[in-house]
């Protein structure tokens, strides 16, 4: 599988129903500044991003309205967590996200209109 020229035009990574499913580390919650509370939220002791309708809440995404191509973008990319930072676009991981969620993320795109950052 090759990998997307850009990940703006894929997102696969920001989509899961685990609603624990990007875990933030101290230095992530700080990084998100006073409006941490609106992109985590804790378990317990441990915080996480949260997530809406199956995918980050962070995740934004827009459909041209020529061609209704999907491009997809991280609201809190400068901010974004170790985890999203450390997931190498092309890397093995990044290949087995596009291969197991490719067909949810464009089911849950198609029934969801698109977001404003």
């Amino acid at each position: 599988m090759e990998a997307p020229a850009d990940c703006r035009s894929c997102g696969a990574c920001c989509f899961s129903d685990s609603p624990t499913y990007v875990r933030l580390l101290g230095d992530d919650w700080a990084a998100l500044g006073p409006d941490a509370d609106r992109w985590a939220w804790f378990v317990g002791n441990r915080a996480y991003l949260r997530m809406e309708a199956g995918h980050c809440a962070a995740l934004v995404w827009r459909r041209d309205s020529g061609s209704g191509e999907v491009s997809f973008h991280c609201s809190i990319y400068e901010r974004r967590p170790t985890l999203c930072r450390e997931l190498g676009r092309g890397s093995p991981e990044c290949d087995a996200e596009r291969e197991r969620k490719h067909d949810e993320v464009r089911r849950l795109v198609a029934e969801q209109p698109p977001r404003a950052p």
